[in-house]
Parts: C-alpha cells; sequence; structure tokens
C-alpha cells in the first residue's frame, strides 16, 4: 500500500467478544477501511474483565494485570493488520485504543462521578513503536457530560443524508442510538442493553458464547409478563443525554427480574431478551425521531438475523438496513470510530457533542502516548 496517513482503530466492545481493528484513512469526514482484522479474547481474559465489572477481592491488582493483557491482545490485532496491508509501523500516524469499560458511573456520586476503561496506552506505544490516542471518555465527563456516546459525531459524518433524517442504531453489549437530522443536528444515547444480556443467557444455559442468527431465541415464545416487568426499568424512561453500562444491566439486575419465573424455560427467557432488546429500540426510535425512514444497524447485533427481523416488525414504515449497504460492515464501525477520534485528537479538533453527551461543551477527547 502507498505511503499516506493511516489511521488504526481499535474496539473492544461492552459485549466482550473479541477485538476489532481497522486499518484507515480520512478525507474531511469520509472514512476509507483498507482493512479488518480481528481476534477473540482468550477465556481467561473474557472472564477476569467480567468479573472486574463488580467489586471484588485485590481488584486493582487484577485490574491492572488485564490492563496489560488487554494491550498485548491490541497489539497482537495491530501487528496482523500491518503484516496483512505490507506496512511498517512508520506509516501509521496513530492507534485509537478505546480500552474495556467495567464501570461507568458519570454524574453519579460527587456530581462529577468517572468512568474507567481498562488498557494499557503506554504498554501498546512501546510494543507498536506507533503513537497511541486513549483516554477519550474522561474528559468529557470531567465537563459534566455521560463521557458517552462518543460515536454519533462520527455517524453524522458517514451515515448522515442531506434532507432527511437518518438513524443509526449500534448492537453491541449495550444499544445506543444516534438521530442524524437533516439540519446536523445530532441526538444520541444508550436506549439499553443488546448483547449484554443474551450472551450471559445463552452462555449460562448452551454454552455457546452467543446466540447465533438469534436462532434460539427465535425458537422460544417471549414470556408477555416478564418483558413488561423488563420493559418498566426506569433507566429507559429517562430522557437523554443517557449513557449505562454493565452496572446497570447484568446477571443480578436479570436474576432479580427472574426471581418469579424461576420455572420458565430458558429458550423463552432467551425469546423475551431478544424481544427486549428490539422493543426498547424500537420505542426509542419511535419517541425521539418519529420523522425517521431509514435505520441504519452496526455492531454485533446486526447480524442476529432474528433480532433484525423484530426490528423490521416493530418499525413497519421504517428501512431497517444493516451498515455494510452504507460503506462499512457491521463489525467495523466502532473501530473506525476510535481511528476517527484518534484523528480529531491529533489535530486539535473536538470531537464531543454537547448535545449528546450533556457535557458544558465540546471538548478535545483523548490523552496521547507518542510512539
Amino acid at each position: 500500500m502507498s505511503r499516506q496517513r493511516w489511521y488504526i482503530g481499535l474496539m473492544s466492545g461492552t459485549s466482550l467478544d473479541g477485538v476489532d481493528g481497522v486499518l484507515a484513512e480520512f478525507s474531511g469526514q469520509e472514512c476509507r477501511v483498507a482493512l479488518h482484522a480481528s481476534a477473540p479474547l482468550a477465556p481467561e481474559l473474557r472472564a477476569e474483565l467480567l468479573a472486574l465489572n463488580s467489586s471484588g477481592n485485590n481488584e486493582l491488582h487484577r485490574a491492572a494485570l488485564a490492563a496489560n493483557a488487554l494491550a498485548r491482545a491490541y497489539a497482537g490485532v495491530v501487528q496482523r493488520l500491518l503484516a496483512q496491508a505490507g506496512l511498517e509501523r512508520e506509516a501509521i500516524h496513530a492507534i485509537g485504543a478505546h480500552g474495556q469499560t467495567v464501570r461507568h458511573r458519570p454524574q453519579a456520586f460527587d456530581g462529577t462521578g468517572y468512568t474507567l476503561q481498562l488498557n494499557n496506552p503506554a504498554l501498546l506505544a512501546e510494543i507498536t513503536g506507533i503513537t497511541v490516542v486513549a483516554d477519550f471518555r474522561s474528559r468529557d465527563v470531567a465537563a459534566g457530560g455521560q463521557g458517552a456516546p462518543l460515536v454519533p459525531a462520527f455517524h453524522q459524518g458517514v451515515f448522515g443524508q442531506p434532507g432527511r433524517t437518518v438513524a443509526v442504531l449500534n448492537l453491541g453489549g449495550i444499544a445506543n442510538l444516534s438521530i442524524l437530522r437533516p439540519d446536523g443536528n445530532v441526538l444520541g444515547f444508550d436506549c439499553g442493553p443488546a448483547n449484554a444480556l443474551m450472551d450471559h443467557w445463552c452462555e449460562r444455559h448452551t454454552g455457546r458464547p452467543y446466540d447465533d442468527q438469534g436462532a434460539w431465541a427465535r425458537g422460544g415464545r417471549p414470556i408477555a409478563a416478564l418483558l413488561a416487568a423488563l420493559l418498566a426499568e426506569p433507566f429507559l424512561a429517562l430522557p437523554p443525554p443517557k449513557s449505562t453500562g454493565r452496572d446497570l444491566f447484568n446477571p443480578r439486575w436479570l436474576d432479580g427480574h427472574l426471581a418469579a419465573w424461576q420455572d420458565a424455560a430458558p429458550q423463552d427467557v432467551q425469546a423475551t431478551l431478544a424481544e427486549f432488546t428490539a422493543r426498547s429500540c424500537a420505542q426509542d426510535l419511535l419517541r425521539h425521531a418519529p420523522d425517521c425512514e431509514l435505520l441504519i444497524v452496526c455492531g454485533g447485533g446486526a447480524l442476529n438475523a432474528y433480532l433484525m427481523e423484530r426490528l423490521r416488525a416493530l418499525l413497519p414504515g421504517v428501512c431497517v438496513e444493516g451498515s455494510e449497504r452504507h460503506g462499512l460492515p457491521p463489525l467495523q464501525v466502532e473501530a473506525a470510530a476510535f481511528a476517527w477520534l484518534a484523528r480529531q485528537c491529533l489535530a486539535g479538533a473536538t470531537a464531543s457533542l454537547p448535545g449528546v453527551t450533556g457535557a458544558r461543551g465540546a471538548r478535545i477527547l483523548g490523552a496521547i502516548y507518542p510512539a
């Protein structure tokens, strides 16, 4: 490949299914992804990252070692991208590495709160010899914001269309929605869980890490009363700006709701969880963008055929399409967004949207670890 200003974006999302990396270049608001590489997380690292979402014994020590291991996993994906592209490390302007969110409590406790992404960007810069940009959320939180979602500004540049409202739904562990208005205004917020609870339940009862194509959920029947109880979660009714994570939607939350349904068939519970995700996302789109005619879906949930079918059924007036039909395959969008965030940081350009996060103003996001 020719020597250009390439960026690498890395993402390991809330679903913890692995690390996705992209090699990308930018021209204005346009993003071109030249290559994509991914790698699963080692089972012991995945288990530790899940455990660190909750308080536990010796967690500072364990979190530091998990961050080291994650940085090494990131470096492996970087090396794979360089090898596939035939590039030397000097051809990469920067790596954007988000890290793994294990706690997200903005505005809580003391009014500022915190958000914590496990990562060791200094180690990643040492291993790769490439400048790393990381810690994208904390400046927005310091400015009074949620620190999330971070991707709506990127969605606007890549997926926005003149003359009509377009929505982008990212179905990772958590579902987040970007509403892109024709006048350039952007609204973005978390809707609730996407894959986090479905993956947990599937692994608990089938041993598989996720419900491939939603086939297991498709064979069950949603439990109406349980679904109603899940949809009554107060977070869903909150107005934006709002963001969430495994701090709320975790196995303890689910088990609390299932206490009255001990005899329910596990497959019916899975069908209920899929319907919960579809309905919480659909109702947010109808509430905040009733004029929307196009919903672009990305993230791992876009590969869940049953979930996509349920979204289409609940949104009959909306064209629901995977992001691959709009230039970026579903598993590349988030990683490309963090390549863009690294570019914005190095350019000294703001990347946050106060209307999305609720911060006092737009901020330059990220901390730089030079090569």
